[in-house]
């Protein structure tokens, strides 16, 4: 029986047109069976992000930036209502490298804090445009002189970027996690978080703590970063706009984001 769902945002619990209102019923019904429910993402735990965790679990653990950050929400007045349980900051040294590669390369970077922090270097369009996918504000900086440590960084490829080359020279000691969003087609978002840090590592921490092994939880995603966790968990579920690689991984297919998919994943879990 299934006792954790892990649902993803972009092209999961997100479409083009947001987040269709089926979806809440769904989860208000999983959530009166007493299956908990943990929003797992490449975003970070601010913004809409927050927002969808808060809906999805008022009182519960949440994966953020690509499993480099897990927080705990609480709804007790004396407690922070977003606390920091995990925190996998990325290697000075490794950073370094890294940015200057992006310089040199003429890729769109973003540096994410544990503490919130959201950072651009240079001008590009494709900042704006994911500002407001985050509903955050980014602030200009140099990525390498920030007052706290990265826990990732985030390269915005569009068509034309040269992101092969950009992934055959990265540091040794940095794990790559692709994504796409809906709304921002044509787009592979490069998520750089420690080696080793991903979204299988946090959902193991997550359900540990919940005193639960992965083949007690439900997976529910549609992008090449899910892979890992939708082969490790106890039922992995494709979005059917997936693509095939993510589909032929998955025990079970559902419709795509536009068409409830995700709430056909989730009252699928009811028997």
């Amino acid at each position: 029986m299934v006792r954790l769902v892990f649902v993803d945002v972009d092209g999961t619990l997100v479409g083009k047109e947001g987040v269709p209102e089926c979806v809440w019923p769904a989860v208000e019904a999983l959530r009166a069976k007493g299956i908990r429910l943990s929003l797992i993402t490449g975003r970070p735990g601010r913004g809409h992000a927050l927002a969808y965790a808060r809906r999805l679990a008022p009182a519960g653990l949440h994966v953020f930036e690509s499993g480099a950050v897990v927080l705990r929400l609480s709804q007790d007045p004396h407690e922070p209502p977003a606390a920091p349980v995990l925190v996998e900051a990325l290697a000075r040294e490794e950073v370094e490298e890294a940015v200057r590669l992006a310089r040199k390369l003429g890729l769109p970077l973003e540096g994410y804090t544990a503490e919130g922090g959201f950072y651009v270097e240079g001008e590009s369009p494709l900042f704006l445009a994911h500002q407001e996918l985050l509903g955050l504000r980014a602030e200009g900086a140099d990525l390498l002189h920030l007052p706290s440590p990265l826990v990732r960084l985030q390269v915005l490829a569009g068509p034309e970027a040269p992101l092969g080359a950009f992934l055959d020279r990265l540091p040794p000691g940095l794990s790559p996690h692709m994504a796409e969003s809906p709304k921002m087609p044509g787009v592979r978002f490069v998520s750089l978080t420690k080696k080793g840090v991903s979204k299988l590592s946090a959902a193991r921490f997550v359900a540990e703590a919940y005193g639960l092994g992965l083949e007690a939880c439900a997976m529910v995603g549609d992008g090449e970063n899910d892979l890992e966790l939708l082969r490790a968990v106890g039922l992995g579920v494709a979005m059917g706009n997936a693509p095939e690689s993510v589909r032929k991984a998955a025990q079970r297919v559902v419709a795509p984001v536009e068409a409830c998919g995700l709430a056909e994943a989730l009252l699928g879990l009811l028997g």
